[in-house]
């Protein structure tokens, strides 16, 4: 039997797995949780809004239903090429297929020592971390005497200006200048500050400069203060030291949020395959490692730009669920194939099988019909519209 080995159940590994429920070979999902998280609301944890439950779902639940696909709860300690097998806790399984959909990890650029002081928001755990540092902000201010002191402790600084800055910024303003201001007595709620730095010249830099300069609208409609062309220099328990204009200045703060720069997770490295400065693979048309037709790398694993603007694909949710897609179908073709006894279809745009399926996808999925786009082929930005909802990636990313 053929065995497909998918590590990592995030968007983009979840809809591989999904997608071969019905191919006559085995799949092994491999992660280090026994959840799957809705990464893009971790922000409503760390803002209170959402419970950790809300945005969790158990992996196993995911696959009840589905027989030929098994769940692994470990964290894969080798990948051997050559042999064609994953370590996982000591114990080692064979692949026919492999698929590394890891995700990516919060970077500090080298100053990992910036990591104390402005936590990142990657996880559950430091989703309920933040919030209990917003939440006790507010308490603090209320038994603060020294008015410096006060305004510091009611001072939210987010290092990036990405999806995920964007979304704490705002919902931070917001809570403070309207959900707040009647709950406390000493401190006026209201007269808290978010201040978001970016080195970018604008917000959400991976998106259209249209939906840029609209977000930075709102966000200073909330009261959000933006500091664009911002280096930061340092980070330490009183706030940001950074440099703007060939100016420096300090944002005096005892609440700083990292949401700037992530890397990829460090498995693709491991390998000592061709990595760009990010860790990332870069893959072909078919979402595969070039020479390695067996390993797929999806999602932020993947160094994938967009065919129509030349821009690196955003590393959001709508993105990594149409390379898992794409797998799937590409797997499917292949594993369907090979338990026949015939040779493998012809992968990429250039096949006739491929833009077959492709039409169908146009005429019955998520996608609209688009002759102009179907060159391109069904990675991100093929052609350019969110797989849930048909709205554009972009904007739901910046939602």
């Amino acid at each position: 039997m053929i065995r497909v080995v998918v590590v990592g159940a995030g968007f983009g590994g979840l809809e591989v797995a999904k997608g071969l429920a019905r191919a006559p070979c085995e799949v092994l999902l491999v992660d280090r949780r026994n959840h799957h998280l809705f990464q893009p609301l971790l922000y409503q944890v760390a803002t209170a809004a959402l419970s950790p439950a809300n945005i969790a779902v158990p992996i196993r639940g995911i696959f009840r239903r589905q027989p030929n696909c098994r769940v692994l709860l470990g964290e894969v300690s080798e990948v051997a090429l050559e042999a064609r097998e994953v370590v996982v806790a000591g114990h080692r399984f064979a692949w026919d297929y492999l698929v590394l959909a890891t995700g990516s990890r919060t970077f500090y650029f080298g100053h990992d020592e910036w990591a104390a002081h402005a936590p990142g928001l990657k996880d559950v755990d430091e989703a309920v971390d933040l919030r209990r540092r917003f939440l006790l902000a507010y308490e603090d201010a209320e038994l603060e005497d020294d008015e410096e002191r006060r305004a510091a402790t009611m001072t939210f600084a987010i290092v990036g200006a990405g999806p995920t800055g964007v979304e704490m910024a705002g919902a931070l303003a917001e809570i403070g200048r309207k959900t707040l201001t009647r709950d406390f007595r000493r401190v006026d709620t209201r007269r808290s500050r978010v201040v978001l730095l970016d080195m970018a010249g604008r917000v959400l830099p991976g998106m259209s400069e249209r939906l840029s300069a609209r977000a930075a609208r709102d966000l200073e409609a909330l009261g959000v203060e933006l500091h664009l062309g911002a280096r930061v220099l340092g980070v330490d328990a009183g706030g940001v030291d950074y440099e703007q204009d060939g100016a420096q200045g300090r944002v005096a703060s005892r609440n700083v949020v990292w949401a700037a720069g992530v890397r990829a997770s460090p498995l693709g490295e491991a390998l000592g395959l061709a990595c760009d400065r990010q860790g990332r693979f870069e893959v072909g048309d078919d979402l595969a490692v070039p020479g390695r037709p067996a390993l797929f790398a999806i999602g932020d694993l993947a160094a994938r730009v967009d065919p129509r603007n030349g821009r690196q694909v955003p590393g959001v949710a709508q993105g990594a669920i149409q390379m898992g897609r794409f797998v799937a179908r590409v797997l499917r073709a292949e594993v369907a194939a090979r338990a026949a006894g015939r040779p493998a279809p012809a992968r990429g745009p250039s096949s006739t099988a491929t833009r077959a399926r492709w039409r169908r996808s146009a005429a019955t999925g998520p996608w609209p019909r688009s002759t102009a786009s179907s060159s391109a082929g069904p990675w991100p930005g093929w052609p350019g519209r969110c797989c849930t909802c048909g709205s554009s990636s972009a904007s739901a990313a910046g939602s």
